[in-house]
């Protein structure tokens, strides 16, 4: 058992303890619950609550009913009383009886870890496709717990756990959220394929994708705006970015290729918002090039990596060329430079070092435009030659009347994906 108490200078309405189990199976898996706990603190602070303290249980197996032991959840209760807390905010899911039986035995709101995340999802989302896939989530997440929430629903005024459906929404019994939850579906396979008919008409005009992807706060909304100039939220909170944002990226070239940031990633991710937010995320399966995004300066740098592999994995993006880029080396001691990996495929930067992000730009280059080919085709066929030089890097051009010979440095990929109709004229 372990207690930490920590302090903050917030006047917010809402005070929580937070709660870890450390069970046999979380240890045999290798996570750091220490870490996890200071993410949880993060999180509930992100959402706008005052953290009063943690508390952390050794225990074999979840209690079935309280999940914590009897005697612990005593301990909280007596510690809730002593210190005006209303929330108690567990670091991992609870089932709807536990949350029922936490609810009378604490006589505190009950959140977990995954409830969290979806709050501080709804207070970010801005798109109509945001909105509706946060409200998705978060109805899927409260079907199957619906008796066990009957504190929470008697305490909608305000406070985390009741953004985004809304008051009358929560309340609705089980048939008219499946309702719901159809018609969120249909909603989003309409935007689903809008996204598709988008990136196909890109795909034919032979735009080149780059995105972004990393765990939260590793500084990709940061990363994407010093690159392009975008005017795009960088904050250094927890998701503090959460619908995609594309711009145009200039290359030393003078090629220009899309940059997508994409939501970051976050340990034990609830499997709803990652279902829900299927299609946004799909942005990285789409990409030609991943940049993954590294907070250099996190002491869970490697775990942190491990989650964002595992999710594009999940998603199908796991073969996909990539970059690892380890940022905010700025904020980094010389014995932890000593530590990041080395190798042509790593590049370690801090985002507001111009001569690093130069360096970025033709790293970039050089990995979309690879080997140089030779096309000699007619010289009235433009259409040829614009798509030589959206594909790739037209390093020079002869012209006489009748036909034009191109030399481009143009990768294979992009060869064989956006470029496939200079094949038969290639020399």
């Amino acid at each position: 058992m372990k207690m930490n108490t920590y302090d903050t200078e917030a006047q917010v309405a809402e005070k929580a303890i937070l709660v870890s189990l450390v069970t046999d199976e979380v240890k045999r898996s290798g996570s750091d619950p220490e870490h996890s706990m200071a993410e949880l603190v993060s999180l509930a602070e992100t959402a706008g609550v005052e953290v009063i303290a943690s508390i952390m249980q050794n225990k074999d197996v979840p209690d079935s009913k309280w999940f914590v032991g009897k005697g612990k959840a005593q301990e909280i209760r007596e510690m809730a009383e002593q210190t005006d807390a209303t929330t108690a905010i567990f670091d991992q899911e609870l089932s709807g009886a536990q949350v029922r039986n936490l609810e009378e035995a604490l006589d505190l709101k009950i959140i977990d870890r995954t409830q969290l995340i979806l709050d501080i999802f709804a207070g970010r989302a801005k798109t109509r496709e945001g909105i509706l896939q946060v409200e998705l989530a978060q109805l899927t997440y409260l079907l199957p717990r619906l008796s066990g929430h009957g504190v929470n629903l008697s305490r909608l005024g305000g406070g985390i756990g009741t953004r985004g459906p809304g008051e009358t929404k929560l309340e609705m019994d089980r048939r008219h959220i499946r309702d719901r939850i159809s018609e969120l579906k249909r909603q989003l396979e309409a935007v689903v394929q809008h996204r598709v008919i988008h990136r196909e008409r890109r795909r034919k005009t032979g735009v080149i994708q780059v995105a972004l992807v990393g765990y939260t706060n590793a500084g990709k909304s940061t990363l994407l705006r010093q690159l392009t100039a975008a005017d795009v939220l960088a904050e250094d909170k927890l998701f503090a970015t959460l619908d995609p944002t594309s711009r145009g990226l200039a290359l030393p070239s003078g090629k220009e290729v899309v940059l997508t940031d994409t939501v970051g990633f976050i340990q034990n991710l609830p499997h709803d918002l990652v279902a829900a937010f299927r299609a946004t995320l799909e942005e990285a399966n789409e990409a030609d090039l991943l940049l993954h995004v590294v907070d250099s300066s996190s002491p869970m740098r490697e775990r942190q990596q491990k989650v964002v592999e595992e999710v594009l994995q999940e998603l199908g993006a796991g073969g996909k060329p990539t970059f690892t880029v380890y940022n905010k080396i700025d904020r980094c001691d010389p014995e932890v430079l000593d530590l990041l990996p080395g190798g042509p495929d790593i590049v370690r930067m801090n985002a507001f070092s111009e001569a690093d992000l130069t360096r970025l730009r033709e790293v970039i280059e050089d990995r979309l435009l690879g080997d140089v080919a030779q096309f000699r085709f007619p010289a009235s066929r433009g259409d040829l030659a614009a798509l030589a030089y959206r594909v790739g890097e037209v390093v020079s051009q002869d012209t006489d009347e009748e036909e034009l010979v191109l030399t481009v440095r143009i990768n294979p990929a992009d060869m064989e994906m956006r470029g496939h109709a200079l094949t038969e004229y290639r020399m």
